[in-house]
């Protein structure tokens, strides 16, 4: 028995326990909407999965709160798939390992899955709970939020009934989000022919690692290194002074996420070894210099020499790739006037794959507003080309707009003074929420986002804080039953 399922409130971290055993990365949802489904059904509810791949389940009012404006619920049931190096772990097949490190639950090795796997639970704890009180619910749990919001992007219209969208996908406890950037994804791609490798030449696994990588919404404005961004540099340099040539990049694995490591292999004259470990040595000091205050637990620079590639990239390919990836903007580009303290449009060089024959890189774009979402698109679409590189855009959502005359929003702050004596803290996030894709679909919901404190989200030292699930639960509870009548 995992000790988290003692913790208060029991319904909810008895729900996110059995969720952490099911498992849930992005584009692999199949078990988990089983165990919804099956959920549900054992719940007495109303369930199904609808064509988007999303799990939709309906309770009624309680008895005489038939008059109560309708709320959805929503959360999304994927979560981030990512583990330290030495870590074996499946995410397709093995269940994630929560436990309890003082005041927060961590997972061992991996991503928790609290984001978004605690609004999950909270929306199963409301199904399952005959003696709470409140008007009609429908709960929206969407597929693959974490890769593109694909559920949501294609939610049927007229699917919900509700008046209110209450997304429980934040993770500041207290904060109540009403509003949150837009994003598109950025692909550049080149296929090429690869040239073969001089016979006379070694070569050597670079490697750039133990960064604290992070969710490129939430902690952009933290400036944490790029592991592609870091590479790059050294790259260049054994290019440029020890006759290096680039043959293998992998680095990142999530477009959401600050990459925390990159690998290259370089090819280069056997004479050159020493110097390419002392030029490594060299980064890795300015790295940890320049990182000091922000990656304190010491970036890592590595050299193994490995056996040669057969083939490697053409110069003139190799320079005009290497060139765009130091060029492209990565982090923040500006913030909201009218919000200082939120990034309003930032930047994240996620993904390089470049491999037998074909170059592959991926990038997440943010911003609260329309236009600045196009000039990123434009700015990197013309980095790119320039290396002769195809550019594509897919996956473009909208921001959501601040409404500070919601509804819903007043009432949460008035149950959050009255049960805790201090006021809620209204916010705008730069980390993308569903709500302004649903809100397309549905634009007279009325909508508010919260839930309790999370940090490093997409990271492996991702951790819930405890001690605030119970009072999340105590404030969701209370609101739903006070939630007005339809006038």
């Amino acid at each position: 028995m995992s000790d988290i399922k003692n913790l208060k409130p029991e319904c909810i971290w008895r729900n996110f326990y059995k969720l952490t055993q099911v498992p849930r990365p992005s584009g692999h949802l199949e078990k988990i909407q089983q165990f919804l489904l099956d959920f549900g059904k054992e719940a007495g509810v109303e369930t199904f999965k609808d064509p988007a791949g999303n799990i939709v389940m309906r309770k009624p009012a309680t008895s005489g709160y038939e008059n109560k404006k309708g709320v959805i619920l929503q959360a999304h049931m994927d979560m981030v798939p990512q583990k330290t190096p030495e870590s074996t772990h499946n995410f397709e097949t093995d269940p994630i390992q929560p436990w309890i490190d003082g005041e927060w639950v961590k997972a061992k090795g991996t991503t928790l899955g609290a984001d978004n796997g605690l609004g999950v639970a909270a929306i199963m704890a409301i199904m399952e709970d005959k003696t709470l009180k409140h008007g009609p619910i429908d709960a929206l749990i969407t597929a693959d939020e974490e890769t593109g919001m694909y559920g949501a992007n294609d939610l049927p219209e007229g699917e919900l009934q509700g008046d209110i969208l209450m997304n429980l996908d934040s993770e500041h406890w207290g904060k109540f989000v009403i509003g949150s950037a837009g994003g598109i994804d950025i692909t550049a791609t080149l296929d090429y022919k690869e040239v073969e490798t001089d016979a006379e030449d070694a070569a050597v696994r670079l490697t750039v690692k133990n960064l604290r990588g992070g969710h490129s919404g939430l902690e952009i404005h933290e400036g944490r290194g790029n592991a592609n961004k870091l590479m790059v540099q050294m790259v260049r340099e054994a290019i440029e002074e020890l006759d290096a040539r680039l043959a293998v990049w992998h680095g990142g694995n999530m477009r959401n996420a600050i990459p925390f490591k990159a690998e290259t292999i370089l090819t280069l004259p056997k004479e050159n070894i020493a110097a390419m470990k002392e030029l490594a040595e060299d980064w890795k000091e300015t790295f940890n210099d320049e990182f000091k205050l922000i990656e304190p637990q010491g970036i890592e620079v590595i050299v193994e020499e490995v056996e040669t590639p057969k083939t490697e990239i053409p110069v003139e390919i190799q320079d005009n790739i290497v060139d765009a990836i130091y060029a492209c903007y990565d982090g923040v580009i500006r913030f909201i006037p009218a919000y200082p303290n939120v990034v309003e449009t930032s930047s994240n060089l996620a993904i390089i794959d470049i491999e037998g024959g074909k170059a592959s890189i991926k990038i997440l774009a943010r911003s609260s507003r329309e236009d600045m979402k196009d000039y990123v698109v434009k700015t990197l679409e013309s980095c790119f080309s320039m290396a002769g590189m195809k550019v594509e855009t897919a996956g473009s959502y909208g921001g959501w707009d601040p409404n500070p005359d919601s509804e819903i929003l007043h009432l949460l702050l008035k149950e959050y003074k009255e049960l805790f004596g201090e006021d809620g803290i209204i916010q705008v996030d730069h980390a993308g929420l569903e709500c302004s894709v649903i809100l397309g679909k549905y634009p007279w919901l009325d909508v508010v986002s919260l839930g309790p404190t999370m940090k490093s989200p997409h990271t492996t030292t991702e951790r819930a804080l405890i001690a605030t699930v119970e009072p999340f639960w105590t404030l969701l509870k209370k609101t739903l039953e006070d939630v007005p009548e339809k006038r």
